[in-house]
């Protein structure tokens, strides 16, 4: 072979793999942009029950079928698209032919960290000091005005609850619901009444954006909260306020609740994101988790039993909006709507507390 024909073999081996190389980088980065780039996408992780778990039965293995991602919290996937139909209350139908499942009342407490009265859920690798963030200065201050303050908002609005405590439910039981009388926004309108009765100005956004589909809810809730950011510049807190659902792989479903004053109500988890590789244009979560181990700690102090572990991971939800902003799960899709709007009513006292003394 000639010297001429040797270096034009090496010239379009040496193009080949330049290329080769370029391409897999191409599709890295289309990887990357995919899975740190806001969107409806969603990757699992891996909520589950705390070990040590108080419950009234056996224990079982137990894992959300929510999807707790780094972007949004889209669950129900089978149901991104669906009729709403209206939900009988109080109807006489007959579930005779129907199968049951069992509902376990549980108490969650302990988890992988405590400090003090109450509990987190590290599900991050950051090794966080709860101290500081317990006793750091909070972004906002309360201020003497008829101005709202608070922001209650609901991702998925039409979550709803049990009718009654049963100890189980039927095959045909379906938590969602469009009418406000029955979902969290009834919640919500608890939590905004409490926070009139102590003299703080409260908005709260009752729109529907998981209506028709929860696909997208998060892009729908996060511009209602851009316009009453605008609307109301006075706003310090913004609380998305959902309920969660917890069930095995034998359908069974926990109810998790606590009593205070001799009345039942359902237990609350307080959620905060992170920031920390700087994924999500989030840089203010440090203030986010200021809020959230205060509103723990109140709560456990004024309530005790009321939270849950407060769940600190890898995710958004739309937090990244204003500082003092958090997602807060009341209850579960097995308590009833009587045990979560009772902790709504205290959740509204623990939030005046906390504001003012902000």
């Amino acid at each position: 072979m000639r010297v001429s024909e040797k270096i034009c073999k090496a010239a379009v081996i040496s193009t080949a793999c330049v290329l080769s190389v370029f391409g897999a980088f191409c599709v890295f980065e289309r990887a990357d942009s995919f899975f740190h780039t806001q969107g409806n996408q969603t990757i699992a992780a891996g909520l589950s029950m705390p070990k040590n778990t108080n419950q009234k039965n056996n224990d079982s293995s137990v894992t959300h079928n929510n999807n707790y991602n780094y972007f949004n919290k889209e669950k129900d996937s089978d149901n991104f698209q669906t009729d709403f139909a209206n939900k009988p209350h109080n109807d006489d139908t007959d579930h005779s032919t129907e199968n049951t499942y069992l509902v376990t009342e549980c108490l969650y407490r302990e988890s992988n960290m405590t400090y003090d009265n109450f509990f987190i859920k590290n599900s991050t690798d950051l090794s966080i000091d709860i101290g500081t963030y317990l006793n750091a200065e909070l972004p906002f201050s309360y201020e003497e005005t008829a101005e709202p303050q608070v922001l209650i908002v609901h991702t998925h609005a039409t979550e709803s609850y049990m009718d009654e405590d049963l100890g189980f439910y039927y095959e045909s039981f379906y938590p969602r619901d469009t009418d406000d009388n029955y979902n969290v926004i009834r919640v919500g309108n608890a939590i905004t009444d409490k926070l009139q009765q102590s003299g703080i100005g409260v908005a709260h956004c009752t729109v529907h954006h998981d209506e028709p589909q929860y696909l997208g809810a998060y892009d729908n809730s996060a511009q209602s909260i851009v316009e009453y950011m605008k609307k109301y510049p006075s706003i310090k807190i913004i609380l998305d306020i959902h309920r969660d659902s917890i069930t095995t792989d034998e359908n069974e479903k926990f109810k998790p609740t606590f009593v205070f004053n001799g009345k039942k109500a359902a237990q609350i988890m307080i959620m905060c994101g992170n920031d920390n590789y700087g994924y999500y244009n989030f840089p203010n979560w440090e203030q986010n988790m200021s809020l959230a181990v205060k509103l723990q700690s109140e709560a456990e102090t004024r309530y005790p039993g009321m939270t849950r572990p407060l769940y600190f991971g890898n995710f958004m939800y739309n937090m990244n909006l204003a500082p003092g902003s958090l997602l807060i799960e009341v209850g579960t899709d097995a308590n009833t709507l009587e045990e979560a709007v009772y902790s709504g009513e205290l959740l509204g006292d623990v939030v005046a507390a906390v504001l003012k003394n902000s």
